[in-house]
């Protein structure tokens, strides 16, 4: 046969041909493009969203039709495969979530320069929609090793594919089998994350330095959720819980969109690195705050349990500040209860309100609050280091103050304005 690839055959007696397009031509930086036409555009009744005023919608636009594509590529593979992973995949992503990190690397693009009117503003787009995709592949892999059973409203993917099993009549260990399908699926939603990072659309030199930032962020949020998973086998000092906040949640919910979207644009090095220190600062503060809701927050406002954190022997600064204090002091009972506490998962509502009163008598509280402004503070002073339009400034400023959970950190110099967009605030550091 000549003339291109020959056709695999297909369970059930089809055909599969290569995608379309994938001959079409060359992208930018000498790549192939991944279609032959404009794969991210949306479709034509559906007209665009400002990204400025609305970054979670025009991100989403760009992310549905990218997966649109990636489900009906993987139907060419194998038709099962497209519809139990590859669909689920597709559904997860869209199903909900903050879009958190994908409005900081826009916001980080606008404040290096970008401007929502250019043919650039595609790329910003789709770097937001690789960063929701990774974001997947970390629910994923985050659910199976938490056993987690919900997600955004409906059954975690490792349920759900346990489930899949059972409903098939097919024998078996179904539990896991459901795991380690999620696993593949979050391995899925990983390529595809990786795929579209490769291929924005940027020209060649902001492309190269983007994907500089691409590859410290997935190595640092391995090492976090790894340093996290090893700290639960014993007690973390507040050193290594506040360097575990760092890796886990404040340079991968933060500081990398946001640097990311600043390499995008080709902000200056300078510039750059205080703006990747105000998402520093205020990515620990998110964290820190996270923690204290765990412990102290209402269910109906945070949406979790109160005292997941404690039942799940999650390694908080809380906790470890809890513990310094209470071997400083000598206070052999309170460490003894909090110790017992810690890891319990059949902990009970009134040995977690004495858990509560030992980390409010203690200072641990206290001192994590004050943590918190104290970053804040730093966030606001490296903020105002960076030359920006007063609109970008304050809309930066405004959503690293939506991650802190306090008020907007508007940076000295710039006035308040009304916020770019609706800007809850966001409980949990995987949403």
């Amino acid at each position: 046969m000549t003339g291109g690839a020959p056709p695999d055959v297909l369970a059930g007696g089809g055909t599969r041909t290569e995608p379309a397009g994938l001959d079409g031509p060359p992208g930018p930086c000498g790549r192939e493009s991944g279609s032959g036409g404009d794969a991210f555009a949306p479709p034509a009744a559906a007209p665009a969203p400002d990204p400025d005023t609305d970054t979670s919608r025009a991100v989403e636009q760009v992310l549905r039709a990218y997966l649109d594509e990636r489900v009906t590529e993987a139907a060419g593979v194998d038709p099962v495969f497209a519809h139990e992973v590859a669909a689920r995949v597709r559904s997860l992503v869209l199903r909900g979530g903050k879009r958190l990190r994908a409005r900081f690397a826009w916001w980080g693009w606008r404040a290096g320069g970008g401007s929502p009117g250019t043919a650039e503003a595609r790329a910003a787009l789709r770097l937001g929609s690789a960063l929701e995709l990774i974001q997947a592949c970390a629910l994923i892999h985050d659910d199976v090793m938490d056993g987690s059973p919900l997600r955004r409203g409906a059954p975690t993917l490792h349920v759900d594919f346990a489930d899949l099993r059972a409903a098939s009549g097919t024998g078996g260990d179904h539990g896991g089998y459901g795991r380690a399908a999620a696993i593949l699926a979050g391995d899925l939603a990983l390529a595809w994350a990786d795929d579209l990072a490769a291929d924005t659309g940027a020209q060649c030199a902001a492309q190269s330095s983007l994907l500089v930032q691409w590859r410290r962020m997935r190595q640092e949020m391995v090492a976090g959720q790894y340093l996290d998973m090893r700290a639960q086998q014993g007690a973390a000092s507040p050193e290594q819980a506040l360097r575990i906040a760092l890796l886990k949640t404040a340079l991968y919910t933060v500081e990398r969109p946001l640097a990311l979207g600043a390499a995008l644009a080709g902000m200056d090095g300078r510039d750059a690195a205080a703006l990747g220190a105000a998402g520093r600062c205020a990515g620990v503060a998110f964290q820190l705050r996270d923690d204290l809701l765990g412990v102290f927050g209402d269910p109906a406002v945070t949406g979790k349990p109160s005292g997941e954190d404690i039942r799940g022997g999650k390694p908080t600064y809380l906790t470890a500040v809890a513990r310094a204090r209470l071997e400083r002091s000598g206070d052999t009972d309170s460490l003894r209860l909090l110790q017992r506490a810690v890891g319990e998962p059949g902990l009970g509502e009134e040995d977690m309100r004495r858990v509560r009163d030992v980390l409010e008598g203690s200072g641990a509280r206290g001192a994590t609050e004050a943590e918190i402004d104290r970053l804040v503070r730093r966030g606001r002073e490296h903020l105002a280091r960076v030359p920006l339009p007063a609109s970008v400034a304050d809309a930066v400023s405004g959503l690293l103050g939506t991650a802190v959970g306090g008020p907007p950190a508007r940076s000295p110099g710039h006035a308040a304005a009304s916020r770019p967009e609706s800007m809850s605030f966001v409980r949990g550091e995987h949403t």
